[in-house]
């Protein structure tokens, strides 16, 4: 099933990112003479790609870094040589783009800086190692320009309609949602007592702007108006951002006017009093005309250059060597109203995923190939199906195959609404949605020697400088910062959270009991600033909850939608039999004659 978040793609194969990274120099194929390349392995659109070509990107290839064998080298080999072939085509459709020579050499230019080779001899120690002449790698900077102004030509073609950037807009228009801002003044001080008398004041109506001309550190010649320009003495709309983090939260739980603070941040005083909650809306089409145009020209020039190679890889005529040191198998494992996927379609997905490459080379292959390739092609499928959808619709749907599949299912399920009845009981079913988590600023002292700790408790409780208590005793001080549960060491976690008691308290914070550590050592806990586990008030958190149930039944609704192309679909799944077909069958043993068992005496 896709998911509704939007996913933009840059380039279809993966390998083009890398082999088309200008400076990427390990990865170019050097242009020697045939005899020091080996021998051909295959011929696309009649050019040969040599062995030692091959090998040297394969080289590079984290796939084949765990030596794959039986079906996973098989399947490796195809998706390899699929992005060598796209590669190759591409280069040769490339290769009537002009480049000019001053392009070059700034390229030249630019990677001699990069790497550090303005000499002469460090320049030429360079092109030894990577086994080029200067020639030859001004040739492959022509080549990889020609490729990038080729895929930037079909990118950049590729432009919306007005009526393509009006329905992105209508489909995406969440995406364009702006932040919840208050108009509000503050007033920031020093000092704890002096926030608290001003607070004071505040509560028993006196003039807040006129409190923070006279006593603020921060806007004090705006009365506190934050948003204010120089001069000026009224608050503009804001978002969280201004405000430090504990602030910020504080300042928009109210979602509405009121006084907030004093709040300590920073070592400062923080009193803020909101004068107007706006809560984020979408803006219009003509607020944000100029971010959809580029949005909607960055998804149809997806949607371009896809087809592009697509056509490419289609058209390109390729023939191997009958020696060829790989294999390479490409059959159709699946059909979706007659429109066929093959192999490397899936597996480009599957190899591209840092998961699987983490498996494979964990020696984990097989598992990887049984548990994503199958889970990959039912997405591809799907894909189809949606695709085929959104073009059935008749709407001015625009990007990639995946971008579209997205899209169609935000359009598809665009109506869907939550009551208040549904936020609350949402609410109410999911509370750990909306808790704030309990917290504690933490530090801990490690020692060696149970009555060294015993004894820096004791002093601790007394207080003093803690750097130096410890010292004293020869602890070791880690400062955690304020954590929440599950951040901590599993035995200081238990003690901070799971006990329901606090630690005596010294000048220093709680001081925890002396408890001993699994590696043998002793620990000494000092706790500040305790917050309990809380609940946000529905009231507070009534538009995420109304969000929550909207996502949770447009999931819904998006999922019942592919079951119901499914079943009204023509699909065939020839995975299982395709891989049955391509894992090499097990040579049987000859069976060992029965040792004859010497006669007994």
């Amino acid at each position: 099933m896709f998911g509704i978040n939007k996913r933009v793609i840059t380039i279809l194969f993966g390998l083009l990112a890398l082999a088309f990274a200008v400076g990427a120099i390990l990865l170019f194929t050097p242009q020697a003479g045939q005899q020091a390349r080996g021998k051909p392995v295959l011929w696309v659109n009649g050019k040969a790609v040599y062995e030692l070509d091959l090998l040297r990107l394969q080289g590079n290839d984290p796939l084949y870094a765990a030596n794959p064998e039986g079906l996973l080298k098989a399947l490796v080999d195809t998706h390899f040589l699929e992005q060598v072939i796209l590669t190759e085509a591409l280069k040769q459709d490339a290769a009537r783009i002009r480049v000019g020579s001053a392009e070059v050499r700034k390229e030249v230019d630019r990677i001699r800086e990069q790497y550090g080779l303005k000499e002469k001899k460090a320049y030429e120690q360079f092109l030894n190692q990577i086994g080029f002449t200067d020639a030859q790698l001004r040739g492959e900077i022509k080549t990889q320009l020609q490729v990038q102004k080729r895929l930037e030509q079909i990118r950049s073609s590729a432009k919306p309609t007005p009526k393509e950037v009006r329905f992105y807009f209508e489909v995406h228009q969440e995406n364009y949602k702006g932040e919840p801002r208050v108009k509000a003044r503050q007033i920031v001080v020093d000092e704890k007592k002096l926030a608290e008398e001003i607070a004071a004041k505040a509560k028993a109506g006196e003039d807040f702007a006129a409190l923070a001309k006279q006593y603020s550190k921060v806007g004090a010649e705006q009365g506190g108006a934050l948003g204010a320009g120089p001069g000026e003495a009224e608050p503009k709309p804001v978002a969280k951002v201004v405000f430090p983090e504990k602030v910020a939260e504080a300042v928009f739980a109210l979602k509405g006017p009121g006084l907030v603070g004093p709040i300590e941040a920073g070592g400062r005083y923080y009193l803020v009093k909101v004068e107007a909650y706006l809560p984020a809306k979408v803006p219009s089409f003509e607020e944000v005309k100029d971010q959809v145009e580029k949005d909607a020209a960055q998804a149809k020039g997806n949607g371009a250059l896809e087809a592009y190679l697509e056509e490419l890889r289609k058209k390109a005529q390729v023939r191997f060597a009958e020696d060829s040191p790989y294999t390479y198998q490409n059959p159709v494992v699946a059909t979706v109203n007659g429109k066929e996927i093959l192999l490397s379609q899936v597996l480009q997905p599957v190899f591209s995923n840092q998961q699987t490459a983490a498996l494979i080379q964990q020696g984990l292959g097989e598992l990887a190939v049984q548990f994503f390739l199958p889970q990959t092609l039912e997405s591809l499928i799907d894909r189809e199906l949606l695709v085929e959808e959104a073009k059935k619709s008749g709407q001015p749907f625009i990007g990639s195959k995946d971008e579209i599949a997205q899209a169609y299912v935000l359009y598809a399920t665009r109506d869907v609404t939550a009551t208040e009845e549904e936020a609350r009981r949402y609410y109410a079913e999911n509370p750990a949605l909306f808790t704030v988590p309990a917290s504690a600023e933490v530090v801990g002292v490690v020692f060696q020697n149970e009555a060294k700790a015993k004894a820096f408790r004791e002093a601790a409780l007394r207080g003093g400088d803690l750097q130096a208590l410890a010292k004293a005793q020869e602890g070791t001080v880690t400062e955690y910062g304020t954590v929440n549960p599950n951040q901590l060491p599993a035995v200081l976690d238990r003690l901070v959270f799971k006990v329901k008691e606090t630690f005596p308290k010294g000048p220093l914070g709680e001081v925890s009991e002396v408890v001993k550590l699994e590696d043998g050592t002793f620990a000494v806990l000092l706790v500040k600033n305790r917050q309990a586990e809380v609940l946000k008030p529905y009231p507070q958190v009534a538009e995420e909850a109304r969000e929550g149930i909207i996502a949770r039944k447009r999931q819904a609704k998006a999922q019942a939608l592919i079951q119901d192309l499914r079943k009204g679909a023509k699909v065939e799944n020839r995975l299982s039999q395709v891989l049955a077909e391509l894992t090499p069958k097990m040579e049987e043993k000859p069976k060992e004659a029965p040792q004859e068992t010497p006669a007994k005496p």
